[in-house]
């Protein structure tokens, strides 16, 4: 490249000094010359502010009062950033030194893509893919998230089978390349999710909106995951059943609605019964709390500030199927079981 946007790598940090201190020695390897870091705080205890001072003086600090989630936490602060392309970085990722080059040339190639991850593996085994994200994102029918390279609690093995950049439907959110003129232009992420889902549901609306999203696996991070929330934690399953139906609802045609989101909440109930039938009784009252919060917000949601203008385009990366069926029925392991590639 001869040219050099503009990047700005915003982490977004809540008592993570221990995240601060492992990983950002990684990110000070960036070879990317026109980049800036910035760690945006979000009302901490610890003493992250501090330690920044201290040890990384160049890091621009961002500071909020109050811990705001990630998605108003990041509302707030790329409003006071200005860059060619914002990249919201997890404090928990390990970078590798030229990651950030080929996903900025491969954006400026294609001016249609609105947003881009890295190839996203494992922290704890850098062989694997991670959780959080794979290769890209892909979603069912009914709404359910899985990823080139995880299907539940599938993780792959990375051979290479994934090392195309392609379109996908969601980009994690642990790594999130965006330009800023669609992030404030879709009015960034819903607030209202306060964390999880969030980063599907804005690539859902920019879909929508006319902008592709994409995966350059050229671009490789590992990500530890369980930062802020880990795996099984109450709220976080309150948070992803509850989001995820509010996103359904608001990015489904109308014609859609009718019957996707009943045979949804009817998927819900079956979940938290198998849960309860392995001794887990309080997953059943955690997602019908997550119900009735939907229900609230469907009697009450009135603003529509979230939602693009109008649908222009129909959105990539969507199998047209149940994974839940191909994956606990039919017993299909991997995404490229369940997706066949043409070609």
């Amino acid at each position: 490249m001869t040219y050099y946007p503009t990047v700005a790598v915003v982490i977004l940090n809540w008592n993570g000094r221990k995240y601060l201190e492992q990983f950002l020695p990684s990110l000070m390897l960036t070879t990317y010359p026109a980049v800036q870091f910035i760690v945006a705080d979000n009302g901490s205890t610890d003493d992250s502010l501090a330690f920044l001072s201290r040890h990384y003086p160049g890091v621009i600090q961002l500071r909020s009062n109050v811990n705001e989630g990630f998605a108003k936490g990041y509302n707030t602060a790329l409003k006071q950033v200005e860059a060619s392309y914002y990249v919201l970085l997890n404090s928990d990722v390990e970078v590798t030194p030229g990651w950030i080059e080929p996903v900025i040339e491969l954006m400026e190639g294609n001016g249609g893509i609105g947003a881009c991850q890295p190839k996203v593996l494992s922290w704890h085994d850098k062989t694997m893919f991670e959780y959080a994200g794979g290769a890209g994102g892909w979603i069912d029918a009914y709404g359910y998230a899985f990823c080139r390279g995880r299907v539940f609690e599938v993780c792959e093995k990375d051979r290479g089978q994934y090392n195309d950049a392609a379109p996908v439907f969601w980009a994690s959110g642990c790594a999130l390349f965006i330009r800023p003129e669609v992030y404030h232009g879709l009015n960034g992420f819903d607030e209202l999710f306060f964390a999880h889902q969030e980063e599907i549901d804005l690539c859902w609306r920019m879909q929508l909106a006319g902008y592709h999203v994409y995966v350059c696996p050229y671009s490789v991070v590992y990500h530890m995951g369980g930062g802020s929330l880990p795996k099984g934690n109450p709220r976080k399953v309150y948070l992803n059943y509850r989001n995820s139906l509010i996103m359904l609802f608001r990015n489904y045609a109308f014609a859609e609605k009718l019957w996707k989101i009943p045979f949804r909440l009817v998927l819900d109930g079956i979940s938290a019964v198998q849960q309860a039938s392995r001794g887990d009784i309080g997953y059943v009252v955690i997602v019908l709390k997550a119900h009735f919060a939907f229900y609230k917000w469907l009697l009450s949601a009135k603003e529509k500030k979230y939602f693009p203008v109008k649908r222009v385009a129909y959105p990539r990366g969507i199998y047209k199927g149940s994974v839940v069926w191909q994956h606990f029925v039919k017993k299909k392991r991997y995404f490229t079981e369940i997706i066949e590639r043409k070609g």
